[in-house]
């Protein structure tokens, strides 16, 4: 161990700052490993917030590193910069967000996560700063929806999402209730570095916060305006919804935030048959029923497909703990069988149903307005397919639905070019990883509202006699066969992130040299027409159909640590560090005449990078 952890370590365990509970849960660690991993770095600000492993020490997640950004966020806020305040178009009502200093908070099911939201209010309270705290557990969507409700400057939820029970975080988001992407958390995080002495961070008492009007508790009457905002979204007249009551869907909300609000809005849009799974619908820390509590994982779904079985439900629904993700699989008529319908899938039946369902109720868009979806790169490409046969506008953005929320902001920004006004609508916004928003009332995925519009999309084709996993065919037939696969690897503590950047400069290296050399190459046979280095070069915000820019002043995305292989055939591979946690993502996508085509040449692609990804975490560090 070298002598600055060792210093750490040991003013951990003597400083009369820290509580009795952190220091004999480091008095009990007799592994210098351990020790060396807890204390070899601060838990990093970026722009997803802090997220990490539970437990004492400046690479964990615990009260002192969440109030220290708490701490930076509030002397953030405190310097009155223009970055926060953006939700308002009126320039008079910015000037009244930039004065009002209040900040939203929610927080999620995980172990300590009530506590750190105290604590994070309390130190907001303590630098004169109000906020409004959910009095329970909430889906992150509401958090974003409250933010805008509310007029707040700032939102943050305490939550890990999708990750393991050892695991918990802190999101931040800005007043348009989108997360903060690079420009606002890198204005933060220069506000955390200055903070040198760990007594420079505020706090007061609930009581004495409460008086002077600061801590402020929300419940019920920001639950019902948030589900008055979703059913806006609805394509279904009165008379349609009561179709819906037909559909037996079977719901877990993994232990997680999602089972009141995703019951009630499926209930109160005409969703009669919900069979909630009862050994996951109470709220657990401990994830007691599911290893990894991600609806992205198959086996997330063991006893709801059990039930789905024993009650002949016709489609599935999971959310992960914080109720932005949703996960689905559905009963194929043929087979008798469930089937898993992917995060790429799913916003592809969500977006054709929206679309769809608008042309059908003649839905005129204003006049020098262009519907638009927003994607990300990795994303399936048959939503290409669907935005030229709609004649709607597709954009996409880096990975991370801070992203698309940040998108639909910039999307005021109105295109004067050749004398023509153009602005966007936003339709529909969804990422591969089941994340999605059929609306702006938020700015980040909701897996509340995704769960209500597929409901309603089954309706739909249910009454055409067409089932989920026949539309998914349907859609095959129509638009070519599009597969999509991740291939994720976790390289844990410093030796696990040594590899990673080694890996990460080892293609880099192997990118420019091929493009200097302008040697023709190929991945498992498909020619590679274009690399692109998203941490050397910019690009910027285009309709990928038209490849012309969305904005007057080229909008660039920022650079980031991705190289994305552009194949023919409308194939990819993308490579990039999890954001979220120490793993290494390889993102595959391809296109085939026929299913069977499609499948085999993913599964060879696949093959060959699972093999390169495990010689790389058995190689020495």
């Amino acid at each position: 161990m070298n002598s600055q952890i060792k210093e750490k370590y040991e003013n951990w365990k003597t400083s009369p700052y820290f509580d009795e509970k952190t220091k004999k849960e480091l008095e009990s660690i007799k592994d210098e490993k351990e020790i060396h991993d807890r204390f070899y770095k601060d838990l990093a600000f970026g722009t997803g917030g802090l997220r990490g492993i539970m437990g004492a020490g400046t690479n964990r997640i615990n009260e002192y590193t969440v109030t220290k950004a708490t701490q930076g966020l509030a002397n953030y806020i405190k310097q009155e910069k223009d970055e926060l305040v953006f939700s308002c178009e009126d320039e008079e009502q910015n000037k009244t967000l930039k004065q009002r200093k209040s900040v939203a908070i929610a927080y999620d099911s995980r172990k300590n996560s009530k506590e750190l939201a105290e604590k994070t209010a309390l130190c907001l309270n303590a630098n004169n700063i109000k906020t409004y705290i959910f009095d329970n557990i909430r889906p992150t969507p509401e958090l974003s929806y409250a933010v805008r409700k509310l007029k707040c400057r700032a939102g943050i939820v305490i939550t890990a999402s999708h990750n393991p029970k050892e695991y918990n975080g802190y999101k931040v988001y800005g007043s348009d209730g989108a997360q903060i992407t690079d420009a606002l958390a890198n204005g933060i995080t220069e506000e955390i570095k200055k903070i040198q002495n760990i007594k420079d961070i505020k706090t007061t008492t609930k009581e004495k916060a409460e008086k002077q009007g600061l801590y402020n508790v929300i419940g019920k009457e920001t639950d019902d305006s948030y589900i008055e905002e979703l059913k806006k979204l609805t394509k279904n007249t009165e008379k349609e919804n009561k179709k819906e009551k037909n559909l037996k869907i079977v719901y877990t909300p993994l232990h997680g935030t999602g089972n009141n609000l995703v019951n009630r809005i499926l209930k109160e849009q005409g969703v009669t048959n919900i069979y909630t799974v009862k050994e996951q619908e109470e709220p657990d820390p401990e994830f007691s029923t599911v290893k990894n509590p991600n609806p992205e994982d198959k086996k997330a779904f063991e006893l709801a497909l059990k039930l789905a079985e024993e009650k002949d439900a016709d489609i599935v629904l999971a959310t992960d703990p914080d109720a932005d993700r949703l996960g689905v699989y559905a009963k194929d008529k043929k087979t008798n069988k469930y089937i898993p319908i992917t995060g790429n899938m799913t916003g592809l039946l969500l977006s054709e149903y929206i679309l769809e369902r608008k042309k059908e109720n003649n839905e005129k868009t204003e006049k020098n307005t262009k519907d638009i979806i927003i994607t990300t790169i990795v994303s399936t490409k048959m939503i290409r397919r669907i935005a030229e046969e709609y004649k709607i506008c597709l954009t996409e953005t880096l990975t991370g639905f801070k992203y698309i929320g940040e998108q639909i902001r910039f999307l005021k920004t109105i295109q004067n070019e050749n004398k023509k006004i153009q602005e966007y609508e936003y339709i529909f916004g969804f990422e591969e990883s089941c994340g999605y928003l059929p609306g702006t009332y938020a700015r980040d995925k909701d897996a509340v509202a995704a769960a209500m519009l597929l409901c309603e999309a089954a309706s739909y084709y249910a009454e055409k006699d067409i089932t989920l996993t026949e539309q998914i065919q349907n859609m095959y037939i129509k638009y070519g066969y599009y597969k999509e696969e991740l291939i994720s690897i976790k390289m844990t503590g410093e030796e696990g992130e040594e590899k990673i950047r080694k890996y990460m400069e080892e293609k880099r290296r192997e990118a420019k040299e091929q493009k200097e050399m302008g040697e023709e190459k190929k991945i498992c046979g498909l020619k590679i027409l274009n690399i692109r280095d998203y941490r050397e070069e910019k690009h910027i915000y285009e309709d990928v159909l038209t490849k012309e820019s969305l904005y007057k002043e080229e909008k660039r995305m920022p650079k980031a640590n991705v190289i994305y292989y552009e194949l023919e055939k409308e194939s990819f591979v993308c490579i990039r560090p999890s954001g979220t946690e120490p793993k290494i993502k390889i993102y595959i996508g391809v296109r085939g005449e026929r299913e069977e085509e499609a499948e085999e040449k993913i599964e060879e692609i696949q093959r060959w990078y699972m093999k390169e990804l495990e010689e790389l975490k058995e190689s020495e560090g």
